[in-house]
């Protein structure tokens, strides 16, 4: 895969496991008790616009073909299919407790929950699953606690703070201590990429302190904003408790490399999704 990066910030490992091509954070495999990873649209069977690793049973791909994806998918991550559990994502912050009932639902059971766009866990085995094509993906992970989050913030679970509400949630859960939390923004559209309106904007500067925005957005001739969700989400997680040392922010933009990447921007819709993937070893 050849991607490019935002600066030279060594924040990524490239992984090719038996053609399947995906993303690894150095700074989560340290913890050494999960695996994880951020699949790209490379090393899978689909075909046309969602060629070829799509992971979505909902844009309109074969269905045979999506499961070969995850079969391929999981094989790479060290994982099993079966132990996978998605969300239900709807731009929301609500956050939902995976327990051992809910091992398989969305890939070989059916979801019986809606408005899903975070999950967290402390059981063994699962394998938290998100989806993305150009919103961000946020990794956490408790080494003393043994428990991890992984959460879909768009602008909508941006703005909300779904990071600090999942991180909330592993505190209420497992006892987690944010200072303990390893904390990760994934592939995800850049602020050179994401032009927003302003009613956007207004709902950050009702959510974000004055001396974040010009950090967070600024405004076009065209009366149009670009807007910073790597930098939000950043702020997020020092607002939440997490230490600097522990945080990684992403310098792949999905839509910079639409190659790679499916990207909903880069595409005009017409696409697959990728996923995030997170599980306790």
């Amino acid at each position: 895969m050849e991607l490019i990066y935002k600066n030279h910030e060594k924040i990524f490992e490239e992984r090719n496991v038996k053609g399947v091509e995906y993303l690894v954070y150095p700074l989560i495999e340290k913890s050494n008790i999960v695996n994880h990873g951020f699949s790209t649209r490379l090393g899978g069977v689909s075909e046309g616009v969602c060629s070829t690793m799509n992971l979505s049973f909902a844009r309109g791909d074969r269905e045979e073909a999506v499961q070969e994806n995850f079969r391929r998918m999981a094989a790479a991550l060290g994982v099993r299919m079966q132990d996978m559990v998605f969300s239900k994502q709807t731009h929301t912050t609500n956050v939902r407790v995976v327990t051992e009932e809910d091992r398989g639902k969305g890939i070989v059971k059916p979801l019986d929950y809606e408005d899903v766009d975070g999950l967290v866990t402390n059981v063994p085995g699962l394998c938290l699953t998100t989806f993305y094509a150009d919103c961000v993906p946020l990794f956490f992970v408790d080494p003393v606690h043994k428990a991890v989050g992984l959460s879909h913030s768009g602008w909508r679970g941006t703005v909300g703070r779904i990071g600090e509400e999942t991180v909330r949630t592993m505190t209420s859960e497992y006892g987690t201590n944010p200072g303990d939390v390893i904390a990760v923004v994934g592939p995800s559209i850049c602020q050179d990429c994401y032009e927003v309106s302003e009613d956007v904007i207004d709902r950050f500067r009702a959510n974000f302190e004055k001396q974040y925005w010009e950090d967070l957005f600024y405004k076009k001739e065209n009366g149009k904003f670009q807007l910073n969700l790597w930098k939000a989400n950043e702020i997020i997680f020092q607002e939440a408790g997490i230490k600097k040392e522990n945080m990684a922010i992403t310098n792949v933009c999905t839509c910079c490399n639409p190659e790679v990447f499916f990207s909903h921007r880069a595409s005009k819709g017409k696409r697959g999704n990728l996923a995030a993937f997170l599980a306790i070893q």
